[in-house]
């Protein structure tokens, strides 16, 4: 029967092959074993339950909470030429007979219904007049209370399973950690069921956690470098979503605001909008995303702190989820922190300790030292074994960017120290600047041998350098009063005996295209950004007159397919992603027409079903192995450059981690891209051979400054080759 599903991925759906695990849980979904899937947004678990509605003989039947998404999941799968229907309490009183009437003609393979839907007496004695081979559970973390969006109405689905003796049960979720997991099967006595947990590792997300300072400011400078581009930005309250949906409209912004103090007809409007393409932006409470299918979200700005890594973990993963990169932006200030506490407090009991749980979690995220995904796949019980991922702001940070920061580190845990630690990071760098502030005055802390020690730096500056001594754990925070507090490292910095190094400045990070290119983007990189806006504005048309989305028509990844591959026939138009023979039917003509028009008037041609293969290829390659062996076998630094469309600094980039994966390079070629003379580069090196190599700043001391970094790191490079064993 698996042949028989992989011939409905590719006929149906138009992709030529099973994401990770879908194959095995289809397959042990058609054998009618129980099957538990964690599965990260995005990731195809739809898939794992609409293939097998096509081999049934019965009905399968989905719950799923997510009453907006169910309308959007049929009219894709009507697309795709698969019947389906839903019920639920949008629909009208004919409407809602309608699709009865259109269920007892068998003119559906798959039901969706809200769990409210399901309860019913009506729909219990509907359900009995089908056999049901299939007892989809969407969202099923909702029925464990350790789970982040716990249900009491979703217990009863345990009970009302019995229904269905003969069902196969499919349970599905995008983020359970492994006790909610636990909790999910024993609820639904899956006792023998099977356990599917694909990585959480979302690769084309930008994960990146910024100071938030002057946050407006810090939005509209990320908006300025991505127009016309879909995102979602959350907000802590409804009020936040109010006064920034009125900042960015009055800075021009395509923008609809989202929540629940807005009425139905307002929120289904605007998210209707942001769906179809009419506005970029929605500004929206959390109350917003759950129904929310749309595959070409470009970025999600959280511009308050998430309540937990559940909540932040799901809300990123409505990003991206066409595999194109995707950037996530948390602006996190202590004072968030506080909100959530507050809430917090007001709890009681288990749901008081859950609540404080998550809490402390999502802090140890934020302000974790090293690779964003080692404590975010951590937490969901899956170990990170990469110790760079090229792709979250800490590992976007070159080492030579790494700064010393001990003399500045004193003064401040010094500073805190002689005022007793009863004081907060600014009332410390007001003493360090030397401030005439009342507070300070009162204090007698303009009589410390601290006060004014600090001038060459601006308040910001201190600001910033205590929440890295924060995030390093030389301090931590009285969670009462929020004074700073010493711990045994910071007592180690101020004996001398430890350094403090660090990137002050968080909020600029090097873009993913100049450190480390994504692995698997040819496609992606080289498209005719010309075609795609005429296919783009083409889908716009025919989903405004069906009254879609524009992505239930073609998503972004096939549009771009197109103009890269600029397909010419039906054939090679149905190698494309996304084009299965019922889109080809409906829509293939009218692309054909636009691409065949634009490749006469551009004199382009069509690629090559050998260059196909070879992008196959290479796209299971990384791409650093690729710029090696291109390397190796004589290519320059600026030809490299040239061919894969990027910067010298990422060539270098990438052949630094072609070596650290263990291959050898000939230093020769590097030494040709430096323009310093063999005086200059001997100095060089007699200086990495004094302080080591691996760091650039003291190396860029020890030259007085006199040799600038992008030489550097050429020579850094060549360093590491020529003494590789």
């Amino acid at each position: 029967m698996i042949d028989k599903a992989r011939e409905i991925l590719r006929q149906t759906f138009g992709y030529e092959e099973f994401r990770p695990l879908q194959a095995d849980i289809i397959q042990n979904v058609l054998q009618k074993r129980d099957s538990l899937v964690i599965m990260p947004t995005g990731g195809g678990k739809s898939i794992c339950y609409q293939i097998p509605s096509m081999i049934f003989d019965g009905l399968t039947v989905v719950i799923s909470p997510l009453i907006s998404l169910m309308k959007d999941q049929v009219e894709q799968l009507e697309e795709f030429g698969v019947p389906a229907l839903y019920l639920n309490s949008s629909l009208t009183p004919e409407q809602y007979q309608q699709n009865i009437a259109k269920l007892r003609r068998g003119e559906a393979k798959l039901l969706y219904l809200a769990p409210e839907t399901l309860m019913m007496d009506s729909t219990r004695r509907l359900l009995t007049e089908f056999t049901v081979d299939c007892f989809t559970i969407d969202e099923a973390h909702c029925i464990s209370e350790w789970g982040h969006d716990f249900r009491p109405d979703y217990r009863q689905l345990a009970e009302v399973r019995k229904d269905f003796p003969n069902a196969v049960c499919l349970a599905l979720t995008a983020t359970a950690t492994p006790r909610v997991r636990d909790d999910i099967q024993q609820i639904l006595e899956m006792k023998d069921s099977a356990r599917f947990v694909a990585s959480f590792d979302r690769k084309n997300l930008l994960l990146k956690v910024v100071d938030k300072d002057n946050p407006l400011d810090q939005i509209l400078d990320f908006l300025y470098t991505r127009p016309d581009q879909s995102g979602i930005i959350y907000c802590f309250s409804r009020r936040q979503v109010d006064e920034l949906y009125a900042d960015l409209k009055a800075n021009d912004r395509s923008v609809r605001p989202y929540h629940a103090g807005l009425s139905e007809m307002a929120r289904s409007r605007n998210q209707e909008a942001f769906i179809r393409d009419d506005v970029d932006i929605i500004v929206a409470t959390i109350a917003f995303g759950m129904g929310i299918n749309k595959p070409d979200v470009r970025f999600v700005i959280h511009h308050d702190m998430p309540q937990n890594i559940e909540s932040y973990y799901q809300q990123i993963g409505r990003a991206g989820r066409d595999g194109i990169q995707a950037d996530c932006l948390l602006l996190y200030s202590y004072s968030d922190k506080q909100k959530i506490q507050y809430f917090i407090n007001q709890k009681e009991g288990q749901e008081k300790e859950v609540a404080k749980k998550h809490l402390y979690s999502i802090i140890d995220f934020m302000e974790y030292d090293g690779c964003r995904r080692i404590p975010l796949m951590e937490y969901f019980g899956e170990e990170y074994e990469k110790e760079n991922c090229g792709m979250c702001d800490y590992c976007l940070k070159q080492m030579g960017d790494k700064q010393d920061f001990t003399e500045q580190a004193q003064k401040f845990l010094s500073c805190i120290a002689r005022t007793d630690q009863r004081y907060g990071a600014y009332h410390i760098a007001d003493v360090l600047r030397g401030s005439k502030a009342k507070k300070v005055l009162e204090s007698g802390h303009d009589q410390l041998s601290t006060y004014g020690i600090g001038m060459e730096w601006s308040k910001n500056q201190w600001i910033q350098l205590s929440r890295m001594l924060v995030r390093k754990g030389h301090l931590k925070k009285d969670p009462e009063h929020g004074s700073l507090l010493l711990t045994d490292e910071a007592k180690a910095v101020l004996k001398g005996n430890e350094q403090v190094r660090g990137i002050l400045d968080r909020t600029q990070t090097t873009s993913p295209e100049e450190a480390m290119p994504r692995t698997d983007n040819e496609v992606e990189n080289k498209y005719d950004e010309h075609l795609f806006e005429e296919l783009r504005k083409l889908r716009k048309e025919m989903a405004d007159e069906q009254e879609i989305p524009p992505y239930v028509i073609f998503p972004d990844t096939t549009l771009m397919e197109m103009s890269y591959y600029y397909p010419q026939d039906e054939d090679s138009l149905m190698g494309i992603y996304g084009v299965g023979s019922m889109k080809l039917k409906k829509y293939g003509d009218d692309f054909l027409d636009i691409i065949k028009k634009y490749c006469e008037e551009n004199n382009v041609e069509e690629r090559s079903k050998v260059l196909r293969k070879k992008v196959k290829k290479t796209q299971s390659k990384q791409k650093y192995e690729l710029v090696g062996e291109e390397y190796n076998e004589g290519k320059s630094i600026e030809h490299l450059a040239e061919q894969f469309g990027v910067k010298e600094v990422t060539i270098l980039s990438n052949l630094k981690k072609f070596i650290d994966d263990g291959h050898k390079i000939d230093p020769s070629g590097l030494l040709a891209a430096s323009s310093l003379s063999e005086r200059k580069i001997d100095e060089v090196n007699e200086a990495m051979e004094k302080v080591g190599p691996e760091i650039l700043k003291p190396v860029y001391e020890e030259l007085n400054k006199s040799v600038d970094y992008n030489e550097l790191r050429i020579l850094q490079l060549a360093h590491i080759a020529r003494n590789r064993d």
